[in-house]
């Protein structure tokens, strides 16, 4: 049905007149008739009837006039709910527990009056194909590919450079340094079971391995965060990465070190990805709050893998 039919049906029954429906809407007169002939013409009725004094509503007209109305209000309740702003900026971030959902928490604090839909996709070609595709509005991601591969209209920039810590157990050999090279870690033995071949963080690590001669395993299952805690905890040859910023709650009795890795600082280059004409008026406000938090991440001498000067 003709929406502007409807409207123009409605207007006319408000008014009581063509002519002053027709300075309502700021068409002319006879667009009007044209309108209202046409919705009359595809229901098979007449709504009005002329008279000297305008146009009065037939019976079909009067039993018409409510659902015409419920009909303009179904089509102004769904065109608001994808307006720019009206609904949730929806942003996938790599994990719960990891630094860019603190990124995003630090956003809503700044601000809280913007509706937020967080998510979590698996690795940057699912987070790439949900931005162009409109899934999601943005994404926190190691982005591996210059800019000139990436799909047209999916622009990406370096964010947030989050440096690693060593996490180890009491017994281990480097549990009581206040920090370590990473070239001293070379023969030592790094626990990541949570690695998968193809993504970008094992791409990370994987030139992070090679730069400084590390051991860096990915064997055995990986049942998630507590177990591999536990291991590190028990551990006396065992030890693991983890961001500065991701959270994890111990049991009181584990006694997990976290060792400060410098000479230089290996950073986890987390990266936003939007879609160009993404006209969401938070995702501004979003690269706007980023922006003003990098040059408190970009500190020191710093490693990264040569791919992420890319994301720059």
């Amino acid at each position: 049905m003709d929406l502007q039919a409807v409207r123009t049906f409605v207007a006319v029954a408000d008014a009581g007149q063509f002519q002053e429906a027709a300075a309502d809407l700021s068409i002319t007169q006879q667009a009007v008739s044209k309108r209202v002939a046409a919705l009359e013409k595809a229901l098979g009725v007449r709504l009005f009837t002329r008279t000297p004094r305008g146009a009065r509503l037939t019976l079909d007209g009067q039993v018409f006039l409510p659902h015409a109305r419920d009909l303009l209000r179904a089509a102004e309740r769904a065109a608001a709910s994808v307006r720019p702003g009206s609904r949730a900026l929806r942003v996938d971030v790599i994990g719960r527990r990891l630094a860019p959902a603190g990124l995003m928490r630090g956003f809503h604090r700044a601000h809280p009056g913007i509706a937020l839909d967080v998510v979590t996709l698996f690795d940057a070609g699912a987070a790439i194909a949900a931005v162009r595709s409109g899934a999601i509005d943005a994404s926190f991601r190691a982005v591996t590919l210059p800019a000139r591969q990436l799909p047209e209209g999916v622009e990406t920039v370096r964010v947030f450079d989050e440096p690693l810590h060593l996490l180890t157990g009491p017994g281990h050999a480097l549990a009581t340094a206040q920090a370590v090279a990473p070239a001293q870690l070379a023969g030592h033995r790094i626990w990541m079971p949570g690695i998968v071949a193809g993504t970008e963080w094992a791409a990370y690590y994987e030139d992070l391995a090679a730069a400084f001669g590390l051991t860096i395993e990915a064997t055995g299952p990986d049942f998630g965060t507590e177990p591999l805690l536990d291991t590190i905890a028990d551990s006396s040859v065992l030890a693991t990465f983890v961001g500065e910023q991701t959270e994890f709650v111990r049991p009181a009795g584990d006694d997990l070190r976290r060792v400060f890795v410098h000479g230089p600082t290996p950073v986890y280059p987390h990266s936003l990805i939007w879609r160009s004409d993404n006209p969401h008026p938070a995702l501004t406000a979003l690269r706007d709050h980023l922006g003003s938090l990098r040059s408190d991440h970009r500190r020191g001498e710093t490693w990264t893998p040569q791919w992420a000067q890319w994301a720059r």
